[in-house]
């Protein structure tokens, strides 16, 4: 996984905060090393938001007293470990052209494109049935998935 960083998708978050989830133990340990600097984590208002709305409704199936607010101490969380790339008019722009040639979700090309702007590599929890297509576009363009890494990857 060499590059400056990663840029965590919205299924690489659900993954730690879904006890049964198959890769929580690997994004555990890609949030305690980001701890020391390394790697250093991204992540776009798009991925919070989605975040966001998914966390609320895993939290709400589990009972938790008050998910929304449980929901929005994740993102808290996550916002002192990961530092969020707000969306200029680059990354607009190419987030639509990935759209055009990936044909893949929105959310998911801005997380490549976010990717591009501070030197890092999309982290994606594996790959999704409309990006099967693009496959060879997305390894040229640096994109990780959970499904593929080791369960001790080195994260320099």
């Amino acid at each position: 996984m060499e590059a400056r960083g990663l840029v965590l998708d919205t299924s690489v978050l659900v993954e730690y905060i879904v006890e049964r989830a198959p890769y929580r133990r690997l994004v555990e340990r890609i949030f305690e090393d980001a701890g020391s600097g390394v790697p250093r984590l991204y992540v776009s208002p798009i991925t919070l938001s989605e975040t966001l709305y998914i966390a609320s409704r895993i939290y709400a199936a589990a009972s938790l007293p008050d998910p929304n607010s449980a929901a929005l101490d994740y993102i808290y969380w996550l916002r002192s470990r990961a530092e969020l790339v707000n969306i200029d008019e680059e990354i607009m722009l190419r987030a639509g052209e990935l759209k055009k040639s990936l044909h893949i979700a929105m959310p998911d090309c801005y997380v490549i494109a976010t990717a591009e702007r501070v030197g890092a590599r999309p982290l994606f929890k594996k790959l999704e049935r409309e990006m099967k297509p693009a496959r060879n576009e997305l390894k040229k363009l640096g994109v990780l998935f959970l499904e593929d890494l080791p369960e001790d990857p080195p994260l320099r």
